[in-house]
Protein backbone atom coordinates (compact mmCIF):
# COMPACT_ATOMS: atom_id res chain seq x y z
CA UNK A 1 0.00 0.00 0.00
CA UNK A 2 2.92 2.33 0.77
CA UNK A 3 4.50 1.77 -2.65
CA UNK A 4 6.64 4.76 -3.77
CA UNK A 5 5.13 6.87 -6.53
CA UNK A 6 8.29 6.59 -8.65
CA UNK A 7 8.15 2.79 -8.45
CA UNK A 8 4.51 2.79 -9.56
CA UNK A 9 5.36 5.15 -12.42
CA UNK A 10 8.18 2.87 -13.55
CA UNK A 11 5.79 -0.09 -13.56
CA UNK A 12 3.30 1.82 -15.73
CA UNK A 13 6.05 2.85 -18.17
CA UNK A 14 7.35 -0.72 -18.46
CA UNK A 15 3.92 -2.25 -19.13
CA UNK A 16 3.13 0.46 -21.71
CA UNK A 17 6.44 -0.38 -23.41
CA UNK A 18 5.48 -4.08 -23.32
CA UNK A 19 2.13 -3.35 -24.99
CA UNK A 20 3.86 -1.32 -27.72
CA UNK A 21 6.33 -4.16 -28.35
CA UNK A 22 3.59 -6.84 -28.39
CA UNK A 23 1.46 -4.79 -30.81
CA UNK A 24 4.04 -5.27 -33.60
CA UNK A 25 3.14 -8.99 -33.95
CA UNK A 26 0.81 -8.56 -36.99
CA UNK A 27 3.48 -6.50 -38.75
CA UNK A 28 6.13 -9.23 -38.42
CA UNK A 29 3.65 -12.03 -39.12
CA UNK A 30 2.59 -10.33 -42.36
CA UNK A 31 6.23 -10.45 -43.54
CA UNK A 32 6.74 -14.18 -42.87
CA UNK A 33 5.47 -16.85 -45.34
CA UNK A 34 6.06 -19.76 -42.93
CA UNK A 35 3.74 -22.00 -40.92
CA UNK A 36 2.93 -20.71 -37.42
CA UNK A 37 4.92 -23.42 -35.62
CA UNK A 38 8.09 -22.60 -37.57
CA UNK A 39 7.61 -18.97 -36.56
CA UNK A 40 7.06 -19.99 -32.94
CA UNK A 41 10.20 -22.16 -32.97
CA UNK A 42 12.63 -19.58 -34.38
CA UNK A 43 11.00 -16.62 -32.65
CA UNK A 44 11.37 -18.43 -29.31
CA UNK A 45 15.03 -19.25 -29.93
CA UNK A 46 15.91 -15.66 -30.84
CA UNK A 47 13.88 -14.21 -27.97
CA UNK A 48 15.21 -16.65 -25.39
CA UNK A 49 18.74 -16.13 -26.68
CA UNK A 50 18.57 -12.34 -26.38
CA UNK A 51 17.12 -12.46 -22.87
CA UNK A 52 19.85 -14.93 -21.86
CA UNK A 53 22.53 -12.59 -23.22
CA UNK A 54 21.02 -9.70 -21.25
CA UNK A 55 21.00 -11.87 -18.12
CA UNK A 56 24.68 -12.70 -18.52
CA UNK A 57 25.63 -9.08 -19.25
CA UNK A 58 23.73 -7.78 -16.22
CA UNK A 59 24.34 -10.56 -13.70
CA UNK A 60 27.13 -12.77 -15.05
CA UNK A 61 27.10 -16.37 -13.88
CA UNK A 62 24.33 -15.59 -11.39
CA UNK A 63 22.02 -14.92 -14.34
CA UNK A 64 22.83 -18.30 -15.88
CA UNK A 65 22.17 -19.99 -12.56
CA UNK A 66 18.74 -18.35 -12.45
CA UNK A 67 18.03 -19.71 -15.93
CA UNK A 68 19.13 -23.25 -15.07
CA UNK A 69 17.55 -23.21 -11.59
CA UNK A 70 14.69 -20.68 -11.73
CA UNK A 71 13.03 -21.92 -8.55
CA UNK A 72 9.39 -22.90 -8.16
CA UNK A 73 8.04 -19.40 -8.79
CA UNK A 74 10.24 -18.82 -11.84
CA UNK A 75 9.40 -22.23 -13.30
CA UNK A 76 5.68 -21.62 -12.75
CA UNK A 77 5.86 -18.23 -14.49
CA UNK A 78 7.86 -19.70 -17.40
CA UNK A 79 5.35 -22.54 -17.82
CA UNK A 80 2.33 -20.21 -17.71
CA UNK A 81 3.95 -17.85 -20.21
CA UNK A 82 4.75 -20.77 -22.54
CA UNK A 83 1.16 -22.03 -22.29
CA UNK A 84 -0.08 -18.58 -23.28
CA UNK A 85 2.27 -18.36 -26.28
CA UNK A 86 1.60 -21.90 -27.50
CA UNK A 87 -2.19 -21.58 -27.13
CA UNK A 88 -2.26 -18.35 -29.12
CA UNK A 89 -1.16 -19.84 -32.47
CA UNK A 90 -3.66 -22.74 -32.76
CA UNK A 91 -6.40 -20.49 -31.37
CA UNK A 92 -5.89 -18.17 -34.34
CA UNK A 93 -5.99 -21.17 -36.67
CA UNK A 94 -9.18 -22.64 -35.20
CA UNK A 95 -11.29 -19.51 -34.83
CA UNK A 96 -11.45 -15.95 -36.12
CA UNK A 97 -8.88 -13.43 -34.86
CA UNK A 98 -11.82 -11.25 -33.74
CA UNK A 99 -12.92 -13.89 -31.26
CA UNK A 100 -9.41 -14.24 -29.87
CA UNK A 101 -9.00 -10.48 -29.47
CA UNK A 102 -12.32 -10.09 -27.63
CA UNK A 103 -11.41 -12.86 -25.18
CA UNK A 104 -7.97 -11.33 -24.58
CA UNK A 105 -9.76 -8.13 -23.61
CA UNK A 106 -11.29 -9.93 -20.62
CA UNK A 107 -7.84 -10.44 -19.08
CA UNK A 108 -7.98 -7.41 -16.74
CA UNK A 109 -11.13 -8.84 -15.12
CA UNK A 110 -9.66 -12.34 -14.82
CA UNK A 111 -6.38 -11.04 -13.39
CA UNK A 112 -8.21 -8.79 -10.92
CA UNK A 113 -10.41 -11.70 -9.78
CA UNK A 114 -7.42 -14.03 -9.32
CA UNK A 115 -5.49 -11.34 -7.44
CA UNK A 116 -8.46 -10.79 -5.13
CA UNK A 117 -8.89 -14.53 -4.46
CA UNK A 118 -5.19 -15.28 -4.00
CA UNK A 119 -3.58 -12.07 -2.75
CA UNK A 120 -6.63 -10.32 -1.30
CA UNK A 121 -5.67 -7.49 -3.67
CA UNK A 122 -8.88 -5.67 -4.53
CA UNK A 123 -8.90 -3.67 -7.75
CA UNK A 124 -10.14 -0.08 -7.45
CA UNK A 125 -13.50 0.83 -8.89
CA UNK A 126 -11.64 3.19 -11.20
CA UNK A 127 -9.60 0.34 -12.70
CA UNK A 128 -12.64 -1.95 -13.00
CA UNK A 129 -14.69 0.73 -14.79
CA UNK A 130 -11.73 1.54 -17.05
CA UNK A 131 -11.33 -2.19 -17.80
CA UNK A 132 -15.01 -2.40 -18.76
CA UNK A 133 -14.64 0.60 -21.10
CA UNK A 134 -11.47 -0.91 -22.59
CA UNK A 135 -13.30 -4.20 -23.13
CA UNK A 136 -16.08 -2.37 -24.98
CA UNK A 137 -13.43 -0.61 -27.06
CA UNK A 138 -11.81 -3.90 -28.06
CA UNK A 139 -15.21 -5.36 -29.02
CA UNK A 140 -15.82 -2.34 -31.26
CA UNK A 141 -12.28 -2.50 -32.68
CA UNK A 142 -12.48 -6.12 -33.79
CA UNK A 143 -16.08 -5.92 -34.95
CA UNK A 144 -17.65 -8.26 -32.41
CA UNK A 145 -17.67 -12.02 -31.95
CA UNK A 146 -18.98 -14.04 -34.85
CA UNK A 147 -21.69 -16.58 -34.23
CA UNK A 148 -20.76 -20.18 -34.82
CA UNK A 149 -17.14 -19.72 -33.84
CA UNK A 150 -15.14 -22.91 -33.38
CA UNK A 151 -15.33 -24.09 -29.79
CA UNK A 152 -11.76 -25.43 -29.85
CA UNK A 153 -10.35 -22.02 -30.73
CA UNK A 154 -12.50 -20.36 -28.08
CA UNK A 155 -11.33 -22.90 -25.48
CA UNK A 156 -7.67 -22.30 -26.35
CA UNK A 157 -8.20 -18.54 -26.17
CA UNK A 158 -9.72 -18.94 -22.70
CA UNK A 159 -6.75 -21.10 -21.67
CA UNK A 160 -4.38 -18.40 -22.89
CA UNK A 161 -6.21 -15.68 -20.95
CA UNK A 162 -6.23 -17.80 -17.79
CA UNK A 163 -2.50 -18.63 -18.17
CA UNK A 164 -1.38 -15.02 -18.71
CA UNK A 165 -3.67 -13.70 -15.97
CA UNK A 166 -2.33 -16.28 -13.52
CA UNK A 167 1.23 -15.45 -14.60
CA UNK A 168 0.57 -11.77 -13.86
CA UNK A 169 -0.61 -12.59 -10.34
CA UNK A 170 2.32 -14.97 -9.67
CA UNK A 171 4.81 -12.29 -10.79
CA UNK A 172 3.09 -9.82 -8.46
CA UNK A 173 3.09 -12.36 -5.60
CA UNK A 174 6.81 -13.13 -5.93
CA UNK A 175 8.15 -9.63 -6.48
CA UNK A 176 11.40 -10.53 -4.75
CA UNK A 177 12.17 -13.18 -7.39
CA UNK A 178 13.90 -12.23 -10.65
CA UNK A 179 11.52 -13.10 -13.49
CA UNK A 180 13.78 -12.21 -16.42
CA UNK A 181 15.24 -15.72 -16.44
CA UNK A 182 11.68 -17.08 -16.47
CA UNK A 183 10.97 -14.98 -19.57
CA UNK A 184 13.93 -16.60 -21.38
CA UNK A 185 12.96 -20.07 -20.22
CA UNK A 186 9.37 -19.66 -21.43
CA UNK A 187 10.58 -18.95 -24.96
CA UNK A 188 12.81 -22.02 -25.01
CA UNK A 189 9.87 -24.12 -23.80
CA UNK A 190 7.72 -22.66 -26.58
CA UNK A 191 10.37 -23.55 -29.17
CA UNK A 192 10.51 -27.15 -27.94
CA UNK A 193 6.73 -27.47 -28.12
CA UNK A 194 6.62 -26.02 -31.62
CA UNK A 195 9.49 -28.12 -33.03
CA UNK A 196 7.50 -31.34 -33.80
CA UNK A 197 4.86 -29.36 -35.72
CA UNK A 198 7.17 -26.98 -37.64
CA UNK A 199 7.37 -27.85 -41.35
CA UNK A 200 9.32 -24.90 -42.77
CA UNK A 201 12.40 -24.92 -40.52
CA UNK A 202 14.70 -25.94 -43.38
CA UNK A 203 13.19 -23.38 -45.77
CA UNK A 204 14.03 -20.24 -43.79
CA UNK A 205 16.49 -18.15 -45.80
CA UNK A 206 18.65 -15.17 -44.86
CA UNK A 207 15.85 -12.61 -45.17
CA UNK A 208 13.52 -14.84 -43.17
CA UNK A 209 16.12 -15.25 -40.42
CA UNK A 210 16.56 -11.48 -40.20
CA UNK A 211 12.81 -10.90 -39.81
CA UNK A 212 12.47 -13.76 -37.31
CA UNK A 213 15.39 -12.35 -35.31
CA UNK A 214 13.72 -8.93 -35.13
CA UNK A 215 10.39 -10.58 -34.32
CA UNK A 216 11.91 -12.55 -31.45
CA UNK A 217 14.13 -9.79 -30.10
CA UNK A 218 11.86 -6.77 -30.42
CA UNK A 219 8.33 -8.13 -30.11
CA UNK A 220 8.81 -11.08 -27.76
CA UNK A 221 12.02 -10.58 -25.77
CA UNK A 222 11.57 -6.88 -25.02
CA UNK A 223 7.79 -7.15 -24.62
CA UNK A 224 7.86 -10.10 -22.24
CA UNK A 225 10.82 -8.73 -20.24
CA UNK A 226 9.17 -5.32 -19.84
CA UNK A 227 5.90 -6.96 -18.76
CA UNK A 228 7.61 -9.27 -16.27
CA UNK A 229 9.43 -6.32 -14.68
CA UNK A 230 6.52 -3.88 -14.81
CA UNK A 231 3.79 -6.19 -13.53
CA UNK A 232 5.81 -6.74 -10.33
CA UNK A 233 5.24 -3.08 -9.50
CA UNK A 234 1.52 -2.73 -10.28
CA UNK A 235 -1.77 -4.26 -9.10
CA UNK A 236 -2.55 -7.21 -11.36
CA UNK A 237 -5.77 -5.72 -12.72
CA UNK A 238 -4.08 -2.45 -13.64
CA UNK A 239 -1.12 -4.18 -15.33
CA UNK A 240 -3.52 -6.25 -17.46
CA UNK A 241 -5.59 -3.16 -18.28
CA UNK A 242 -2.57 -1.23 -19.56
CA UNK A 243 -1.52 -4.25 -21.62
CA UNK A 244 -4.81 -4.02 -23.58
CA UNK A 245 -3.20 -1.07 -25.40
CA UNK A 246 -1.73 -3.82 -27.60
CA UNK A 247 -5.03 -4.27 -29.49
CA UNK A 248 -5.63 -0.71 -30.78
CA UNK A 249 -1.92 -0.29 -31.57
CA UNK A 250 -1.88 -3.34 -33.89
CA UNK A 251 -3.65 -1.59 -36.82
CA UNK A 252 -1.37 1.44 -36.32
CA UNK A 253 1.74 -0.55 -37.33
CA UNK A 254 -0.12 -2.06 -40.31
CA UNK A 255 -1.06 1.47 -41.38
CA UNK A 256 2.54 2.71 -41.01
CA UNK A 257 4.09 -0.25 -42.87
CA UNK A 258 1.46 -1.16 -45.47
CA UNK A 259 -0.63 2.02 -45.72
CA UNK A 260 -3.79 0.14 -44.78
CA UNK A 261 -6.14 2.71 -43.28
CA UNK A 262 -7.97 1.38 -40.20
CA UNK A 263 -11.76 1.18 -40.39
CA UNK A 264 -13.81 3.80 -38.55
CA UNK A 265 -14.94 1.25 -35.92
CA UNK A 266 -11.27 0.39 -35.24
CA UNK A 267 -10.46 4.05 -34.64
CA UNK A 268 -13.46 4.48 -32.31
CA UNK A 269 -12.66 1.32 -30.37
CA UNK A 270 -9.00 2.20 -30.16
CA UNK A 271 -9.83 5.64 -28.81
CA UNK A 272 -11.97 4.05 -26.09
CA UNK A 273 -9.17 1.67 -25.04
CA UNK A 274 -6.50 4.37 -25.01
CA UNK A 275 -8.82 6.78 -23.22
CA UNK A 276 -9.67 4.19 -20.55
CA UNK A 277 -6.00 3.43 -19.88
CA UNK A 278 -4.99 7.09 -19.79
CA UNK A 279 -7.91 7.93 -17.44
CA UNK A 280 -6.93 5.09 -15.08
CA UNK A 281 -3.27 6.17 -15.00
CA UNK A 282 -4.25 9.83 -14.47
CA UNK A 283 -6.66 8.85 -11.69
CA UNK A 284 -3.96 6.74 -10.07
CA UNK A 285 -1.55 9.69 -10.08
CA UNK A 286 -4.16 12.03 -8.58
CA UNK A 287 -5.05 9.56 -5.83
CA UNK A 288 -1.37 9.34 -4.87
CA UNK A 289 -0.95 13.07 -4.68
Amino acid sequence: MGQPRSERGLGIALVVAAAIAWSTAPFFTRLLPFDPWTILFWRGLFAGGLITVLLVVMQGRAGLRQLLAPGKAGLLVASLSAIGMVSFIPALQMTDVMNVAVLIATQPFVAAALAWLWLNEAATWRTLIASLIAFAGVVITVGGVRAGADLGGIALSCLMVLAISTMTVVVRRHRETSMVAAAALSNFIGSLVGLPFAHDIAHVGGNGFAILAMFGCLQVALGLTFYMLGSRLLPSGQASLIATLETPLMPFWIWVAFREIPAVHALIGGALVIGAVVADIAGDRRSRG
